[in-house]
C-alpha cells in the first residue's frame, strides 16, 4: 500500500534540548520548560484565534529519529520498560521511530506573538520540524471516563524522565 503523501512543515520548534537521550519523553512531565514555535511566514495568519486555547496538539516530524531507510522493528522495548526487560508491538509505545516518525506533544500555549507560539512542555529537540498545529478541545480530546492506558498503567513516569535516566548501565 503505497500513496504519495505530501507534508509541509509550517515551522521549527525551538528549544534547550539538542541530544534525543538527555531530552524528555513527554511533554507532559516537563511543562516546566519552555520552547517557541517559529512558524514560516506562509502560515502566520493560521496563528489567529490560537492565542484563546491553553493547550494545542504539536504534531512534528522527528527527524532524528534514525535512518528513513531502514524498516522499523515492530516489537519494542520502550524506555519505560527497560528495567522489566519487556517488549510490546511498535503500535503500543509512543517510541519516535515509526513507519512515519510523527511526533505528537500536548502542549502549553503561553503566548502567540507574530509569527511564534511560546509554550510549555518540551519534549523535542532544537530545530525539529512542526508539521500542524492544532488546538486541544476538551470537548472533543478528553474521553468521558478515565481510559485504560495499556502497559503505561503500570509504570511509574518522574518529571522530566529522558531515555538516558531510564535507560540501565548494562543496555
Amino acid at each position: 500500500m503505497e500513496l504519495n503523501v505530501p507534508l509541509q512543515v509550517i515551522g521549527i520548534a525551538r528549544t534547550g534540548r539538542t541530544a534525543l537521550d538527555a531530552t524528555p519523553i513527554q511533554a507532559a512531565i516537563n511543562r516546566a520548560e519552555h520552547g517557541t514555535i517559529e512558524i514560516g511566514e506562509a502560515y502566520k495568519d493560521g496563528l489567529d484565534g490560537l492565542a484563546g486555547f491553553s493547550y494545542a496538539w504539536m504534531l512534528t516530524w522527528l527527524h532524528e529519529s534514525g535512518d528513513p531507510a531502514l524498516e522499523p522493528d515492530m516489537s519494542r522495548m520502550p524506555f519505560l520498560l527497560r528495567k522489566q526487560g519487556r517488549r510490546v508491538g511498535l503500535f503500543a509505545t509512543r517510541a519516535p521511530r515509526r513507519a512515519n516518525p510523527i511526533g505528537l506533544s500536548l502542549i502549553e500555549i503561553l503566548a502567540v506573538t507574530g509569527s511564534s507560539v511560546s509554550f510549555a512542555g518540551v519534549d523535542v529537540i532544537d530545530g525539529t520540524p512542526v508539521i500542524d498545529i492544532k488546538p486541544y478541545v476538551t470537548k472533543f480530546d478528553r474521553p468521558p471516563v478515565d481510559p485504560h492506558c495499556g502497559w503505561f498503567d503500570e509504570v511509574t513516569v518522574e518529571q522530566g524522565v529522558t531515555p538516558a535516566k531510564l535507560t540501565p548501565p548494562d543496555l
